[in-house]
């Protein structure tokens, strides 16, 4: 990496930084410029609304089960496609895609169609008193499936680069696949999981489109913090909807911390095995 040294170069850094802060500090210091526009009083206020409560918590509640749900499967799936060759691997690849080309409202729209009350599976559901859409597991299985491909996309190609020679090598000496996944895969994916993880914890809290199909938006019940955000806003009560996406921003922002933390990490790590 070499540092600029003419003022054409100097001028293209200059430019670069000025459209970030345009298009992405601007609006986040706007965003929290708003929800405190009425004061900390107000601003409290809004925090311990009971509605805003709720929304946080189905926020949080939506993005830990979908995480883990999301990490199982990127792991189980990548090790399908780069371990084995079989029939329809090809296709079992592109499938993976699926929700990347999907629209979140279309997907939340199939799911309404699939398990909602009208539907064969909707029906037997009702009758046996169990609620999925309108309700918050509606809410996790959407979310679940937007997210489904970062963690897969992410390790199907390190994975494929890394070979699986220590693997096979410990199989020969005795190893069963437990003991080969925890001593030998997990140490060589552990960065691209965890980067895969925070990836989909992002995504999962800031869900609105699929969401919002398959939630019905009832407040206090099924309102996550991006759907309370339209909700508020739609009331012209703009300070409560300027807390609700400032409280997204900070979740935000502490994903970009926990992913430069990481990335830190991984630069040491590498350049003290390289010395």
């Amino acid at each position: 990496m070499r540092k600029p040294k003419n003022w054409r170069q100097w001028t293209l850094i200059a430019i670069g930084v000025a459209g970030a802060a345009l298009l992405l500090l601007l609006p986040l210091l706007l965003i929290f410029a708003r929800a405190l526009s009425g004061g900390w009083s107000m601003l409290v206020e809004n925090l311990v609304d009971s509605d805003m409560q709720h929304a946080i918590l189905l926020t949080l509640l939506a993005a830990l089960l979908t995480v883990p749900i999301n990490i199982v499967f990127g792991i189980l799936l990548a090790w399908c496609v780069t371990h084995y060759e079989f029939r329809g691997r090809a296709v079992l690849t592109t499938l993976i895609d699926i929700p990347y080309a999907t629209s979140p409202v279309v997907a939340g729209l199939c799911y309404l169609v699939v398990y909602g009350a009208e539907s064969a599976i909707g029906g037997w559901l009702g009758r046996n008193d169990i609620q999925l859409m309108f309700a918050w597991p509606g809410i996790v299985m959407v979310t679940v499936f937007v997210t489904s491909p970062f963690v897969a996309r992410i390790l199907i190609p390190l994975m494929q680069t890394q070979g699986s020679d220590e693997e096979y090598a410990a199989l020969t000496l005795g190893a069963h696949g437990w003991q080969i996944f925890r001593h030998i895969t997990l140490p060589n994916i552990k960065w691209a999981l965890l980067y895969g993880t925070v990836i989909t914890n992002a995504r999962a809290v800031g869900e609105f489109g699929a969401v919002s199909v398959v939630s019905g938006a009832i407040r206090g019940k099924t309102v996550t913090l991006p759907l309370l955000i339209e909700q508020l806003n739609d009331d012209y009560k703009t300070v409560g909807a300027f807390t609700a996406a400032a409280l997204l921003a900070c979740m935000a922002l502490v994903t970009l911390v926990v992913k430069t933390a990481m990335e830190w990490t991984q630069r040491v790590e590498v350049r003290g095995r390289t010395h």
